[in-house]
């Protein structure tokens, strides 16, 4: 047992409250950020901005959907809508919302959900 709780210690102290990255805000400031919003960088990181602002601006270098920057940043959905949301009122991002859902996405959203 004395193995694992040095492991559980360390990942214990390097876990961030998800609230604590977005200042204790629940809502995005931009409230029409939906999973496939692309988001891309206006110019490069900012040195002022905390680690997970500046590593979703480094992220988004390419045009990124709001799901891939959560995923690729390691932060839950709601903290990512917050920090882009910040980054975009910033002038950090930039982002533009798809017309509507290509045929693909849809087929591959039903698909999961009929894997559930």
């Amino acid at each position: 047992m004395s193995e694992r709780e040095p492991a559980e210690a360390v990942e214990e102290t390097s876990f961030v409250r998800p609230f604590i990255i977005t200042g204790g805000r629940a809502e995005p400031l931009q409230t029409d950020l939906r999973l496939e919003t692309l988001v891309m960088a206006v110019g490069a990181p900012d040195e002022s901005l905390t680690f997970e602002r500046r590593h979703i601006v480094a992220v988004c270098a390419q045009p990124t959907t709001v799901a891939e920057v959560a995923h690729r940043v390691g932060v839950p959905l709601g903290v990512a809508k917050v920090l882009i949301s910040d980054l975009v009122v910033a002038g950090q991002l930039a982002c533009r919302q798809p017309a509507e859902l290509p045929l693909q996405m849809l087929e591959r959203i039903r698909d999961h959900v009929r894997a559930l």
